[in-house]
């Protein structure tokens, strides 16, 4: 049976608020929880779709295990109230994977085999740490020189870009201070307010003296990360973490998070038969190699594949997510394409906001379509590097 292609729209996109890791404001709060209110949130902009005819739920997660274990997807999609009917897979490519969701959610609707399907991302950084619980190389890869590079810390893989790109100390630091600068203009004008899915968290403590549970509710409406007090001087008075002689510190780094984002891809089928707006529609993305020690470099090789597959260049994007993982990458791929920094994160990065590593694809590209709206844009790319050594970029047109 030969299937006619056909193009996949998001009609629906939202985030959480990102919380920083391990000691914020979503520390108690299950990944699983974040993505249910994503989910229903998400939902609630679309009416008239019915809810039995979301096929499946593509769902990244960088760190699948414990509390976002067990196939979270399918477990979130039950606990949003989504019928039997629709299925759930959780999905891995590390920093990419929520993007990853995206574009094989849109990639299903293309081919034919589904009009509705939900992509997304969750990671809780607070319970479930960097690598894991329990993570356990394989010894062969300490058996070549060449394959060493998969066991390096995200850290030294930034200090080799930075040194190899000849990323200074002084333009690391002067980025990361944008990026705050950015995000704190971006809230205050209350840019994230169309993307966003406000979460009410509740906690619980004991009250010993008349042995009951108190109960407070927070409202959580905004990002954690961003600082309206640091300084291009106090970033600069902090140490390495990394590198005893390198450039890459805490401050010039992403930040480890909590978040959750969830989007709506349909059919062209799926829109006339539910009436449904579409926001964006889906265009290309690629995915490229690189060393495993630069890792942070993949995207100068991922948006170019990207762009050609798209038939579009550089200076068609009016709006280009890339995630920074760390100063010093994203300062390298910005360079070496010649990328316009004035359309690179106007509203911040990771850097300030923010990275929970599976979600973040998906949270990124739910900031990309509101943000093609709200400024009347055309096309717009999220992009970032990935852990092992790849690079991601997915292409997103305003309709």
């Amino acid at each position: 049976m030969t299937r006619q292609v056909q193009d996949a729209y998001i009609v629906a996109a939202t985030r959480t608020p990102i919380g920083k890791a391990p000691k914020g404001m979503f520390r108690n709060t299950r990944p699983d929880d974040l993505l249910v209110a994503a989910i229903r949130n998400v939902l609630s902009q679309v009416p008239n779709l019915d809810p039995k005819a979301i096929e499946d739920a593509i769902i990244g997660c960088a760190m699948p295990e414990a509390e976002q274990g067990l196939n979270v997807a399918r477990i979130a999609v039950l606990l949003a109230g989504l019928p039997n009917t629709t299925g759930g897979v959780t999905i891995n490519r590390f920093c990419s994977s929520g993007l990853n969701a995206v574009a094989m959610a849109a990639d299903r609707i293309r081919v034919g085999e589904a009009d509705v399907m939900i992509a997304g991302g969750t990671e809780s950084m607070s319970m479930v740490p960097m690598t894991g619980n329990k993570p356990a190389f394989n010894v062969r890869i300490f058996e070549k020189d060449e394959n060493v590079g998969i066991a390096y810390g995200m850290g030294i893989t930034a200090e080799k870009v930075a040194a190899q790109w000849k990323v200074t100390r002084e333009m690391q630091d002067q980025f990361a201070f944008e990026s705050h600068q950015k995000a704190i203009a971006a809230q205050k004008a209350g840019q994230f307010a169309d993307e966003m899915t406000t979460i009410d968290v509740v906690e619980k403590f004991p009250n010993l003296a008349n042995h009951e549970l108190d109960v407070k509710t927070r409202r959580v409406e905004l990002d954690e990360g961003p600082r309206a007090d640091t300084s291009v001087e106090a970033l600069g008075k902090l140490r390495p973490v990394f590198a005893a002689k390198g450039s890459v510190t805490a401050g010039n780094s992403s930040q480890t998070s909590d978040g959750a984002g969830a989007l709506i891809v349909v059919s062209e089928r799926a829109l006339k038969q539910f009436n449904l707006t579409p926001l964006a529609r889906f265009v290309s993305f690629a995915v490229k190699g690189v060393p495993p020690e630069i890792m942070g470099i993949g995207p100068k090789y991922a948006i170019p594949a990207a762009l050609a597959s798209a038939g579009l260049s550089a200076d068609d994007m009016g709006w280009i997510e890339l995630n920074e993982a760390f100063a010093a990458q994203a300062v390298a791929v910005i360079n070496d394409l010649g990328l316009d920094r004035s359309k690179v994160n106007p509203m911040g990065g990771a850097i300030a906001l923010g990275h929970p590593l599976g979600a973040t694809g998906a949270i990124r590209s739910a900031t990309l379509v509101h943000a093609l709206h709200r400024h009347n844009l055309k096309y717009g790319m999220v992009t970032m590097c990935v852990g092992t050594g790849m690079g991601a970029a997915g292409i997103f047109e305003r309709v």
